[in-house]
Parts: structure tokens; C-alpha cells; sequence
């Protein structure tokens, strides 16, 4: 039988979810959101059509497969959003579930939107699974946010709609459609990336509506044939088995993380291992960072010029822990990223790459200090990741650091398994 059909099965009937999984599509959804009301001021696609979807944080409203473009957009925009599953599934899954909300002519539960939201990071993790996990597909060029968050978009709109099993067939097949996404960014800083993140997002819905309407699908999209999704995207390496693994029993958003730090989630090992080394900038001198293939390509560029050359840069992740005591949002500001001392910093900061290592082990450090002294570290688990991750403390710490003043719409997401109506969100956006 072909993935497609337990795949839609699952996402028209999902199995009960258990507690911790819906205690975790809480503060991934409350996370994203942070991440995006930040995001709102950075450029965006300035095409929108009139509807009663909000753009969040603008008090504008457009279209809903627009919202979804531009909340995904924002959601990305500050490399802020959650990581680990299509890579970024919040700011895909969650503009695209929440645009939906705008669509319902019924009361839509707050466990209904979660439950959608956790069908969402599923479908798009095993999605990229399937694809051969996150060093393939990435190694290959693929940006995985808008290759495989469409599939993800696709679940969560498709479940919120409330189409059957052979409609949530066709709205999956149609998402491939609008799959796409490259890597080609990472030279030159362009704003592609966070792009990506939008498209999907509005894809996904857009599939979903098509279905919604009667419009069918390939349904052969996961098979091994010619113009098939995997076979197009993976070739060779992909493993379709990953896409009904486990399923309904090993939800894929446990696997995701919250980032405590403005960059690209590869940096933060190398972040945190700096910091627990407890150094100043006058102590170093030089540091040593053994580090893969994929995390070399993606990171391991000193151009700070612009924002995301700046948050995709290892070396400015570290001289900024050092230099500020943290790598958030402010240490990416446009002074602190000129400031000389974040130059002198990188200049004693070698890259060796390890052929050896795989795509995503995480770096080693080796500091050597003005004293002679030469230490070593390696975080395995990064903060905010599952096995290390971000307390209640810490995650409302960065919310309200981002969206300052909404203490209504944190006690909203936070209690919302409990309420009858999560349409009551969107005006508190």
C-alpha cells in the first residue's frame, strides 16, 4: 500500500494525544508566535488581498492563504522560531493552522487547533525522514522548511477543515506540488531563507482548500515512480518506510527544540560550550573548532554584514557569547555586530572541518588561553533541545521579550486544551 493513504488516515483520524505531547504543542505554538510578533517589521511580500485573517501584530488583516504567507514569513525572520522538525515546522504549520481559524464558520476547540498543530510537525517530519533526514536532504541544496514543511502546512489545514481520508490524500498530494526551497542563500545572506518558511505555509493551505473544493491529488506522490516526491527530492537515499514508522504512537514534535539563541540552531552547541567554558575576551587566545562538513558549509562564514549572514555565522556565535554573555536577539544588533572587538574575536577562531563527522555531530572546541592553558568542550544537547530543554522560566522569559505586554494571549495558549473556541485568539493577535 502506498504511505500516502496512512498518512491521511491518520491526519482525518488521529488517535487521542497524550498529555506531554499537548503540554509541548503548547509552548511551541506560544513560541512561535514570540518569535513572529518580533519578526512583524522585517520585509515582507507587500501583495495581499482583503480578508479577515489577521497579519499578526499589525492589526491588518488579509487574506488567509496571505496571513499564512507573511506570518510564516515573520515567524522565520529572526532565526527564532523552533527547530528539529521539517526543519522549521512552527513557522510553517503554525500561520497556516491559525489562517485556517479565520476559515471556520464553527467554534474550533482549543484541543482541536493543537491537535491539528501536532498532525502538522508530524506529517513534515516524516516528511524529511523520508527524504533521508536533515544532513541528506540539506547537503543536497534543499532548504527542508520549504521542501517538507508544505506536507506539514497541508496536515494541520487539512485536519482544521475537517476533510475525510481521501480528501486528506489529495490535499498531501497536491502539497508536493508546492514544495520548493534552496540552500543558494547561504552565500549571500539574501532573504530567500525566511521565505521559504512563508511559502510553505501558504502551499500547504492552499492544497488543503483545492481538496477542500474537489480538486484531487497525485496519489502515488510517495511511491518509488517517476515525478514522485521522493524519488525527485532523495533519489537513492530516501526511506519511504519513515513515513508510517511509529505512527500515531511517536509524535515528531517530542523531537523538536526552542531556541534560547538568534541563529541558526547549528551554532548553538558551539555557543553553549563556549559559555560554559566561562572565558573573557582577554583570556583567548585562540580557539580551535572541529566541526563537520554540512555545519562548515552552512556556518562557517565571517560576513556579519547583514543580519542573516550575521546569524548563520559560527565564529560571530561564539565571539558574541563571549563578548556579551549571550547570543539573543540584541547581540545581533547592527552596533554589536560592527563592533570591533566581535572582529578581533573571530579573527582568533579556526575552522577545521572533519570529513569524518556526520552532517549534524555537534562541533568540538579546543581554547588555548593567553596563560597557556588549553581546554576542551563539547555540548552533545544544546539548551532548548529535548534532552536539554528551555524552562517554563526561560520560555516566558523570551516571549515576553519578544511581544512585550500580551500576558492575555500567554495565558490563552498556555490553557488552551481547556477552551471551547480558539477562534478567541485571533483578535489578541
Amino acid at each position: 500500500m502506498t504511505p500516502l493513504l496512512p498518512l491521511a488516515d491518520l491526519v482525518a483520524k488521529p488517535p487521542p494525544l497524550p498529555p506531554d505531547v499537548v503540554e509541548r504543542a503548547k509552548r511551541h505554538l506560544l513560541d512561535t508566535l514570540g518569535a513572529a510578533l518580533a519578526g512583524v517589521s522585517t520585509p515582507a511580500p507587500g501583495l495581499a488581498g482583503p480578508g479577515n485573517a489577521p497579519v499578526w501584530g499589525t492589526g491588518l488583516s488579509v487574506a488567509p492563504r496571505d496571513a499564512a504567507l507573511l506570518n510564516g514569513v515573520a515567524a522565520h525572520a529572526l532565526e527564532l522560531d523552533d527547530t528539529g522538525g521539517c526543519d522549521h515546522s512552527g513557522a510553517v504549520v503554525v500561520p497556516a493552522a491559525l489562517a485556517c481559524l479565520s476559515l471556520a464558520d464553527r467554534p474550533v476547540s482549543g484541543s482541536e487547533l493543537l491537535e491539528a498543530v501536532v498532525l502538522g510537525y508530524d506529517v513534515a517530519r516524516r516528511t524529511l525522514e523520508a527524504c533521508g533526514g536533515y544532513a541528506a536532504h540539506n547537503e543536497a541544496g534543499w532548504h527542508s522548511t520549504g521542501t517538507c514543511g508544505t506536507f506539514g502546512a497541508a496536515a494541520a489545514s487539512t485536519r482544521l477543515l475537517g476533510l475525510d481520508s481521501a480528501r486528506a490524500a489529495h490535499a498531501l498530494g497536491l502539497a508536493a506540488g508546492f514544495s520548493g526551497g534552496l540552500w543558494a542563500f547561504v552565500h549571500d545572506g539574501a532573504a530567500s531563507k525566511r521565505l521559504h518558511a512563508g511559502r510553505a505555509a501558504e502551499g500547504g493551505l492552499t492544497a488543503a482548500l483545492l481538496a477542500a473544493s474537489g480538486t484531487n491529488g497525485p496519489g502515488r506522490i510517495f511511491d518509488d515512480v517517476w515525478g514522485g516526491f521522493l524519488r525527485t527530492y532523495a533519489g537513492p537515499g530516501a526511506d519511504p518506510g519513515a513515513l508510517t514508522r511509529d505512527l500515531g504512537t511517536a509524535w515528531r514534535i517530542s523531537r523538536c527544540s526552542i531556541k534560547p539563541y538568534a541563529s541558526c540552531r547549528s551554532t548553538h552547541s558551539s555557543i553553549d560550550a563556549i559559555g560554559g567554558l566561562d572565558l573573557h575576551a582577554g583570556e583567548i587566545a585562540r580557539i580551535h573548532v572541529r566541526l563537520s562538513p554540512l555545519v562548515a558549509g552552512m556556518c562557517g562564514g565571517r560576513d556579519v554584514a547583514t543580519l542573516p549572514r550575521a546569524q548563520l555565522s559560527l565564529p560571530y556565535g561564539i565571539a558574541a557569547r563571549i563578548l556579551y554573555g549571550d547570543a539573543d536577539l540584541a547581540a545581533y544588533a547592527p552596533e554589536r555586530r560592527a563592533d570591533p572587538r566581535a572582529a578581533e574575536l573571530m579573527n582568533l577562531i579556526d575552522l577545521e572541518v572533519d570529513p569524518e563527522m556526520g552532517g549534524i555531530d555537534e562541533p568540538t572546541l579546543t581554547v588555548t588561553t593567553t596563560s597557556g592553558a588549553v581546554r576542551r568542550a563539547r555540548v552533545s544537547a544544546p539548551l532548548g533541545s529535548p534532552a536539554n530543554p528551555l524552562s517554563d522560566e526561560r520560555l516566558l522569559a523570551k516571549f515576553h521579550g519578544l511581544a512585550p505586554g500580551r500576558e492575555r494571549l500567554v495565558d490563552q495558549v498556555m490553557t488552551l486544551d481547556t477552551h471551547p473556541d480558539a477562534r478567541d485568539l485571533l483578535p489578541l493577535l
